[in-house]
């Protein structure tokens, strides 16, 4: 059956990677700020492509606010298994300052045989791998299909109201996120865990008004390095997070080497990796902290004045298992008590994202890691992700008993999602395709 199965998906193919290539050039970002139309052509053409690839029911689905998901069914045979197949058709931005080396929005094949542009991975690769899926079954599919492709996965995401408001729809047996990836291209990883993220914005305040720096520079404290000096409070030496509190283990399943890591980060020379523990311990089940935005005066903006207040944006990335709003409360506490010299904080709270851990032990994982083990011909790992998506606590409310499979074309080595020379291998998208018809067949047996 595998030969047969890889023999058809190799025979799409080409279909597969003209409508990668099509899509990359639209630039669907769903930021606030950024033109609408692109997005709206991007779920247009997605549409059009979902139809005609099996899914002649799908439509926009009606959404209060933002960019509409797009949602469809098709039933399988009576009593076989619904799978709930999930991608997103919305990108990060792509500004020049990030440093391309391409045109993000035109497709482009380097040396190394990878597609580059935005969105080639995030997740435009996830999407075009499940019309791939759904090509290779030529409309006679072995179980219920229902299709969730999101408009807003990027920014503020509306799919959480609109699962909330319609959970029959959601009601499966197993879930299929197509928007993660292998460790290295080739190797079959099952992503078995995602850091939940929590945030918040802390002001520092020292003066009543701004000071002249050299009339009152010396005694006035500077409220900008009050800040600086809380920040460098949420770190120790090594680079761990030091908020009291916050949870954090070893990683037991499988570790990314600090080569793999460094290739997919770079580094400049000379840099040192921050904290302790092995990779995977560090990316998957220690937490991490940003300051990912200040508030305060530009440097074009700059005179010689003492600054009277400024502000971070703090996201912490916890650990599976752990409780978002306990661990936020842990954070804030930390920030509200460490501030030097008497400065006054003041503490808004924006997000307590759950982690999530996937199941293990059911019919439906066993399934997808021999799908995948046959697609790539060789024994899957477990690993986790640092990243976060806070809509698969909705969807496992919406369908308590279903199970979860995270996976994609998105190798962590190489992609480099959301930054700059964003790839992805065609190679890993067809291996990707290839499991997932083994899944839906396996699953139906």
């Amino acid at each position: 059956m595998t030969d047969h199965v890889a023999s058809t998906v190799r025979e799409l193919m080409p279909g597969v990677i003209a409508n990668l290539e099509e899509l990359i050039a639209i630039p669907s970002i769903a930021f606030p700020g950024y033109p609408a139309e692109p997005v709206h052509q991007m779920a247009a053409r997605t549409l059009e492509l979902i139809r005609e690839a099996g899914i002649p029911d799908a439509h926009l689905a009606d959404v209060p606010h933002g960019y509409p998901p797009i949602y469809g069914e098709v039933r399988g045979p009576e009593g076989s298994p619904t799978v709930v197949l999930y991608a997103h058709y919305d990108v990060q931005p792509a500004p020049e300052s990030q440093g391309w080396t391409s045109d993000p929005w035109t497709p482009t094949r380097k040396d190394d045989g990878r597609i580059y542009g935005r969105g080639a991975a995030d997740d435009k690769s996830g999407l075009v791998s499940l019309l791939g899926t759904l090509r290779a079954f030529e409309g006679d599919f072995p179980c219920t299909l229902r299709i969730i492709v999101e408009g807003m996965e990027e920014t503020e995401s509306n799919l959480e109201e609109f699962v909330e408001a319609h959970p029959e729809l959601f009601e499966c047996d197993l879930f299929v996120i197509a928007d993660m990836g292998n460790l290295r291209v080739g190797e079959p990883v099952m992503t078995t865990a995602l850091r939940g993220d929590v945030s918040c914005t802390v002001t520092v305040r020292t003066l009543d008004h701004p000071l002249h720096s050299g009339v009152y520079g010396g005694p006035a404290p500077d409220a900008m390095m009050a800040l600086a000096r809380l920040l460098s409070t949420l770190h120790d030496d090594a680079g761990d997070v030091a908020v009291e509190g916050v949870s954090g283990a070893p990683w037991p399943g499988s570790d990314m080497t600090e080569e793999d890591f460094r290739a997919g980060a770079d580094l400049l020379p000379g840099v040192s990796l921050t904290g302790t523990g092995t990779i995977a311990d560090r990316l998957w089940s220690k937490p991490s902290i940003n300051a990912i935005g200040i508030d305060t005066t530009s440097i074009a903006e700059s005179s010689n004045v003492i600054l009277p207040h400024a502000s971070a944006k703090i996201s912490m990335r916890i650990v599976p298992g752990s409780d978002p709003e306990a661990e936020l409360d842990a954070l804030v506490h930390h920030l509200e008590t460490h501030a030097p010299w008497g400065a006054q904080v003041e503490v808004q709270r924006i997000k307590a994202a759950h982690p999530f851990t996937v199941p293990t032990e059911g019919p439906g994982y066993a399934a997808a890691r021999a799908a995948m083990e046959e697609a790539f011909g060789a024994t899957a790992s477990e690993a986790g992700s640092g990243g976060s998506i806070p809509l698969l606590q909705t969807l496992q409310h919406a369908s308590p008993a279903a199970e979860f499979v995270l996976w994609g074309p998105e190798d962590v080595a190489l992609s480099r999602i959301h930054a700059s020379d964003e790839s992805v291998d065609p190679e890993e998208i067809e291996r990707m395709i290839v499991a997932q018809v083994l899944l839906l067949t396996r699953l139906a047996r």
